[in-house]
């Protein structure tokens, strides 16, 4: 388990505990954040390793 896995997986009994509203809407959007912040992680780490073997981009 990773340690992104790890903070979704506390957010996400956070969340079955509370019945606040305002806790309840904070604890999502931490979670969406966490979730499109890896997403954005892995298209960069991909468009990187794309870019080191592609030889048209090597002059840039």
């Amino acid at each position: 388990m990773n340690e992104n896995e790890w903070i979704l997986e506390q957010l996400n009994q956070a969340l079955q505990t509370t019945d606040d509203y305002y806790e309840r809407t904070l604890i999502k959007a931490c979670q969406d954040m966490l979730t499109e912040q890896a997403k954005r992680i892995d298209q960069m780490e991909g468009e990187m390793e794309g870019t080191i073997w592609s030889p048209k981009r090597w002059s840039e």
